[in-house]
Parts: structure tokens; sequence; C-alpha cells
């Protein structure tokens, strides 16, 4: 029995899925109960401290588990594992932790797990500069879930952003050839996925390194050609590499979701030259309205870290103002969190934490208030709702809209998995809800 646990982003999901279609494959079942495990496997986040704080908290939990169980395997990989500082810590610390191994050599699993049973030694690999540009096209895939899929279209990120770790972890951009991407897109259409996600850490970037002529626009377009009952969703858009072109995409294609993640993290065009962001404000308030008038009734959400480096008060009021003119729908907030081995790490930082939790609790309170005002403003509506689990009340569903609100009705469960048409009726907080009107 193995168990896979998984912190952080999407695309760490991704690779988890990968993980355990391969573990799959080698002849093991699943469980998330430690005590019944052989194999338990944490694939790790580095983008913030606490994520890195818990990894650490729960792999020292299975000391105990391990004295027990001495024929047990704990492995630990994904982008903590890329940081040497981290990868010693494990060694030195953790000397039950037989299994350490980066983003790199997901794909290796299996050789690397065979080393681990018959060598007897601890096994380490974050592979090499070879691995680091190579796509392993063609793993199993254990998908969490049957409604919703994870598709990576491509790897790595170029932009070091001055907080920001994932360069160093993750590698340079590296795209998938588009027909390796169509094939898997019509191999998911075709098992009854409904909503399928594109993932990248900079998805508008797509294309680079490849011999055709292609960007992600033309990606989406190439997708939307195939024949079924589904959307699209993508991740993560980097505003200084959205396009018209990538607007204009999404209002001419149905299948495209009408929602965009949009990540601003401040106001201050001062930070965001700090923050080696590449685009300005005004640059991306233009973005915003330009997608307003291209696909009427699109939502937008971002991210927004609060107390970077040398924050001023005035910086923080110009991000409390960019929020205020766009009005988000969703917003993921996050106090800086120092990185080790980024610019940002070395850069003067005399804001006191207090003063940055309470920024952060002013930028939330006027975030609440968009928000609920803007579900209200939903009410009244009939919409096509994805049905996707079990409302908080009994009796009730729940689903995603289009633009990415939550709704909860009555209905009979036979519904999960497919479409309804529900009319909204009110609000609770920023979660809809409705009435079923036909299925």
């Amino acid at each position: 029995m193995a168990l896979v646990r998984t912190y952080g982003c999407q695309q760490n999901v991704a690779d988890s899925e990968k993980l355990r279609g391969q573990l799959q494959e080698m002849g093991f079942a699943f469980t998330e109960q430690e005590e019944e495990a052989d194999l338990i496997l944490f694939n790790t986040c580095a983008v913030r401290e606490n994520a890195e704080f818990r990894v650490y908290g729960n792999v020292g939990n299975l000391k105990a588990l391990k004295r027990q169980k001495p024929s047990l395997i704990i492995g630990v990989c994904g982008c903590m594992m890329e940081q040497e500082h981290v990868a010693e810590k494990i060694r030195q610390s953790y000397p039950y932790v037989s299994l350490v191994f980066g983003t790199h050599v997901v794909h290796k699993l299996p050789e690397l797990l065979y080393q681990t049973l018959t060598s007897g030694k601890r096994v380490f690999s974050r592979g090499d500069d070879s691995e680091d540009k190579t796509i392993v096209e063609g793993l199993p895939i254990h998908r969490d879930r049957d409604i919703r899929a994870w598709l990576t279209v491509m790897y790595g990120c170029d932009n070091f952003c001055t907080y920001c770790i994932v360069p160093y972890v993750r590698g340079r951009e590296k795209s998938r050839k588009p027909g390796d991407i169509l094939a898997e897109f019509k191999s998911l259409v075709e098992a009854g996925y409904k909503e399928i996600t594109l993932l990248g850490q900079n998805v508008n970037s797509y294309g680079k390194g490849l011999e055709e002529q292609v960007d992600f626009s033309d990606l989406l377009n190439l997708l939307c050609t195939v024949p079924g009952d589904y959307h699209i969703r993508f991740m993560t858009s980097h505003p200084k590499d959205a396009s018209f072109k990538l607007i204009d995409t999404i209002a001419a294609q149905p299948k495209i979701c009408k929602h965009l993640h949009l990540p601003v993290q401040c106001g201050s065009d001062r930070l965001l030259v700090q923050m080696n962001r590449h685009y300005t404000v005004e640059h991306y308030l233009e973005l915003i309205e330009y997608a307003r008038k291209k696909v009427p009734g699109i939502t937008f959400s971002s991210d927004i870290i609060v107390g970077f480096p040398g924050e001023t008060e005035e910086d923080f009021q110009k991000t409390l103002e960019l929020v205020q003119k766009v009005g988000y729908m969703q917003l993921f907030t996050f106090i800086y969190s120092k990185r080790t081995g980024t610019k940002a790490a070395d850069m003067p930082d005399p804001t006191p934490r207090k003063e940055k939790t309470d920024r952060m609790t002013r930028l939330l309170k006027v975030q609440d208030d968009i928000a609920m005002a803007l579900v209200k403003a939903q009410v009244g509506q009939t919409v096509r709702v994805l049905v996707e689990g079990y409302g908080r009340n009994e009796g009730t569903l729940s689903g995603r809209l289009d633009n990415n609100l939550t709704v909860e009705f009555e209905a009979d469960s036979a519904l999960m998995g497919s479409y309804a048409m529900v009319r909204l009726t009110g609000a609770r907080a920023t979660v809809l809800l409705g009435e079923l009107v036909e299925s």
C-alpha cells in the first residue's frame, strides 16, 4: 500500500498523479492511513516557508511509525528537494527517510524505488542538466478525480521574480508539443472529463523552444476543435505575456471558461520593478478593461503579496486602490515569505510583522466586501453548473459556474458529474444558493 501526500500548487498535484500512476503499474494500491502504508511519499512545495515547516513536522511525526514498522519506506520529493540545503537537512536530521528526489526525475520513481529496496542504502537524486531540459511523455497517470482533470502544457519558468524560488526548483521553460497535448486532451474528453485545466508556471509563454510557430492562444483554439461536452480552464497567466489575442480567444471560444486568473502581486509600480515583474499597473488595467469589453460577464482572480521588502503604507494603499478598481471575484493573498536563494531574500525588510498582518487584515476586509457584492449581483440568473460534489446541507449538491463561483442547490445525487441548469436565488457569504431548473 502507498500513501502519496501532496503540498502546494496544481502542478504538484499533477506530478503526484504521475507518481501514483507509476506506483499503480508497479502493483501498489493506495491508502490515506499512514499505519496501513508500506510506502509514504511526500511531494513538497518550496514556495512558502509555512509549507516547508509542515513537511518537516509531518516527516518528523513518522519517526515512531518507522520504529514500529522497520520495513516502511519514507520518501520526500518535489520542489523542496531541488534546494541543496533542504536535501542536506533531510539527510542529516531525518535518517529514517530512505528516498529523496527532485522535480526533474519524477519519471524515474520505479528505478529509484528499486535502488532503495535492493541496495539497503538511502537514495538521493536531483537529476542532471540533461534531465532538466527533458520532457518525458507517456507516463501513466492515476487521476484524483473523475470529473475534473489537470493537463500540463509546459514546465518551468524563465521570469525570475525576485521573491520566487520556482525557476530554481522547476527549471527553465519547456513547452510540450501541441500534438502530444492534443492527444492527451482527446483521451480526457473521451474518458468523460467535463473540466480540463491546462497547467504551467506561465501558460502565456507557451511555445518557447518549439519548432512550430505556436503560442498559447493557438493551442487553445486547437483544443477547442475537439468535439464533446466539456470546458477549459487554465493557469497561471503572467500579465507581462497576457495578450489581447488571448482575450479574443476566450471571447470567441464558448468552451473556454469566462474567468481569468491574472496575478498582479501588488499595485505599486515601484514594487513591481523590485519584484522584476516587467509590467506596470497601467498595462495591467488595460488588459482588465479589454477583457471586460470583449468578454461580457468575465470575472477575475489574482494573487497579492503583502509586506514585500520595503513596502510602504503608500505602496499598500496603491494595492488597495487596484483591488477596488478591478473588483476581483477572488483573491489569493499572502504575507511575503523569505525564500533563500532569491534576490528579495537579501533586500532590506524593515516593516514589522504586526504591520504586515494589519495590512493583510485591511486587504481582506476590502476584498470580502467586493466579493460579496459581486456574488449577490449574480442572484436572479439561470446558469449552467458542473455538479462536482455534495453541498454543506443534507440533500444539496455543489458545483462551479463558468465564472468560478460555487453554487449549492437541492438535487438528487444522480446529477453528480453532469451539467445542470440552476436558477440563482440567494447567497451565503461568497457561496451562491440556487434551485434546479432542469438537468
